[in-house]
């Protein structure tokens, strides 16, 4: 049996039920592979809210390749250290379905730090950065990722981070994923860039081709190195880094004046016993070329207008949304693994529930 199989046996007889509260917390830390005994499932009744609380059930919930590091017990900002024993972190979508909060109505749609599990009673601090979801006519399945966080990182690290100019070339790794399957679209139909997207195996190749795309990179099976070189002859103006590692060193490489290099995510590293180490970073000064980092949270005062922005580009058709939906909540530690397989094509989600009663 197969390691995707070996999920599929997992979850044999694990059923939701709205009398419950189900979740899946961490087992054990990560070592290698995702494996089925790195997840444990439990079952407990559901939380009547308090005083300037609602209880929510979940509708949606994302999935990020970041959720093995937290799983490992390390922690970007905002975010704690999961141990054996935790709830995993995971932002979603949920309906508001009984409130003593003076804010927050019944039929409410919220999207926020939920975790894995399929009711959460919540006080709506700060610290849980939820939102109120305006859907601007669309379902709420998108308000889990493209008008979510998976949104806003591909916008705050686009426009903010790499400032993206018209005919630039602008060098895309994880080009299939969440954050890249919009932020190749934003930067060919929005800023008017010519893409190249780096993703792995034909399949995926094809797919960022629909994306905006002019030319793609199978990294599993094309010379990085020697495709730049041919695809790039005046350089790369704006590098928009997923994953990190080997693939940002080769980007290095070739570089053109000022060149823009934004770090998203480092996916190709999460596993890793050691840090990669970048050893040719120098390639930046000869070109008078800036590597910004970004933290999402740190862009969540533009939510609200990045969000209508992104909804706008939707209706208009220059953004058209990718999801790999998985469903059923008990098979969120397959989907996780999925991700690390390389096997989604967009925005990861769960389907827990699917859109939100219209009436309560």
């Amino acid at each position: 049996m197969n390691l995707l199989g070996q999920f599929d046996a997992e979850v044999c007889g694990k059923e939701i039920r709205d009398d419950s509260n189900f979740q899946w917390r961490v087992a054990r830390a990560p070592q290698g592979s995702l494996q089925p005994d790195d997840f444990s499932w439990v079952e407990s009744p559901v939380t009547e809210p308090g005083a300037c609380e609602v209880l929510l059930k979940t509708l949606y919930l994302g999935l990020a390749p970041v959720m093995r590091m937290y799983m490992q017990g390390g922690a970007a900002a905002g975010e704690v250290p999961l141990r054996p024993g935790d709830l995993i972190h995971g932002r979603g979508v949920a309906q508001v379905i009984k409130s003593r909060h003076p804010h927050w109505r019944e039929g409410d749609l919220v999207q926020g730090q939920i975790g894995w599990q399929t009711y959460k009673v919540s006080a709506m601090t700060p610290a849980e950065k939820m939102f109120r979801v305006h859907l601007h006519g669309l379902p709420a399945l998108y308000a889990c990722k493209t008008l979510g966080m998976t949104g806003l990182s591909a916008h705050a690290g686009l426009f903010a981070c790499g400032e993206p100019r018209a005919d630039d070339t602008l060098v895309l790794s994880g080009a299939a994923g969440g954050v890249g399957s919009i932020v190749s679209q934003l930067a060919a139909n929005v800023a008017g860039c010519r893409v190249i997207g780096i993703a792995g195996g034909p399949e995926k190749c094809d797919l960022v081709g629909q994306q905006g795309c002019v030319a793609a990179i199978d990294y599993k099976s094309d010379d990085l190195q020697q495709r730049l070189k041919d695809l790039c002859p005046h350089g790369i103006d704006c590098y928009f880094d997923n994953v990190g590692g080997e693939t940002l060193a080769t980007v290095l490489e070739h570089l053109a004046h000022r060149a823009r290099i934004v770090l998203c995510g480092s996916i190709s590293e999460y596993a890793r016993e050691q840090p990669f180490g970048l050893t040719n970073y120098t390639r930046l000064r000869s070109k008078d070329a800036r590597m910004q980092g970004f933290f999402v949270y740190n862009h969540l005062d533009r939510w609200e207008t990045v969000m209508a922005e992104l909804a706008g580009w939707i209706h208009d058709g220059r953004l058209r949304p990718r999801h790999d939906v998985t469903a059923g909540f008990q098979n969120m530690p397959k989907a996780l693994a999925r991700l690390y397989a390389g096997l989604n094509q967009g925005a990861a989600i769960c389907d827990v529930r699917g859109e939100p009663e219209s009436s309560l």
